[in-house]
């Protein structure tokens, strides 16, 4: 397995430091955001994580290894790739054995994450189940990775173009806990409120730390959420993205696109019908979530060094 692993000069430089180390996906920056603010937004994302006291580990696949932690020429590359791969679980052996520049979902970072022992894993939103899944059985890889993989992956909640009770469901059949940060509401990526309540609501670092430490200990292994809501000032109506979210599934519909193709469709359709103003939402949760995120992974690092 470590054959596969190449760690950047920094995320090397903090295990011999004995510094906690935060993970990143790439698919963000590949097919979640349009060139140059991808780029842009994911040095700010590391450079959050430096200034909480971190080190930033942004994971893609690249010249059949696993890289956790990029450069700024490999940050470029994956950025202004049309070609990158958008991988997840069952694409992971596919992109390394093919030489192929590979974006990691969420699924997909907690995998290499753990493999790397990184233990904390800063997003946007998670996958979940798609709206009309009773049919088309579209249930994101990310819900699964979560119940088998023991990572906290901390996020805005689901994104609103899926089916979130469904998917709050199926994380509760797998055991997977949700815990919320500063509300009882589970968040809905682009707004504050669901209208679904989490498992749990635990609003420091160090109380998220504590449950994590007692779950992983008690040997129930698997994902966390956090669910960190979007910044009040940056939150959308909650009316409005529902409205143009039906649209955007209605325009799939119509193209007939299914599969991992979907989601970048829909945000980049929800992106042009409000006018830029989705990403600039987009952007400010997953920074506000970088901050969370640090915070969580220092917390984690000194219990267990008091618990050593």
């Amino acid at each position: 397995m470590q054959s596969y692993l190449v760690l950047s000069d920094e995320v090397r430089a903090a295990r011999l430091a004995a510094k906690p180390v935060v993970a990143l996906e790439s698919t963000i920056i590949s097919h979640g955001m349009p060139y140059p603010q991808n780029v842009q937004t994911a040095r700010e994302l590391e450079q959050i994580i430096r200034d909480g006291g971190a080190v930033p580990a942004t994971i893609a696949i690249m010249n059949g290894k696993i890289h956790i932690g990029l450069n700024d020429e490999e940050l470029e590359l994956l950025g202004n790739s049309p070609d990158a791969m958008k991988v997840s679980r069952r694409d992971l052996a596919y992109a390394l054995t093919n030489n192929k520049l590979g974006a990691t979902t969420v699924a997909a970072t907690m995998i290499c994450a753990a493999l790397a022992g990184v233990e904390v894993f800063v997003t946007g939103g998670i996958g979940g189940v798609h709206r009309g899944a009773e049919t088309s059985f579209d249930i994101s890889a990310d819900l699964q990775e979560l119940a088998r993989t023991s990572v906290a992956v901390v996020c805005a909640g689901a994104k609103s173009i899926l089916d979130i009770g469904l998917t709050l469901e199926y994380l509760e059949t797998h055991g997977v806990p949700v815990v919320s940060v500063g509300q009882p509401a589970f968040p809905a990526f682009f707004t504050a409120d669901s209208g679904y309540k989490a498992d749990f609501q635990l609003d420091t670092a160090e109380q998220q730390a504590e449950f994590i430490h007692a779950k992983w200990t008690l040997g129930l292994n698997g994902g966390i959420v956090i669910a960190n809501p979007v910044p009040v000032e940056s939150a959308m109506p909650k009316e409005e993205i529902e409205s143009i979210t039906q649209k955007a599934l209605q325009l799939a519909d119509e193209m007939d696109i299914t599969g991992k193709a979907i989601t970048p469709f829909l945000l980049n359709r929800i992106k042009q019908m409000t006018e830029g103003r989705s990403l600039e939402t987009n952007i400010a949760l997953v920074k506000n979530n970088a901050v969370v995120g640090t915070q969580l992974a220092l917390a984690l690092h000194h219990l267990r060094k008091r618990t050593v």
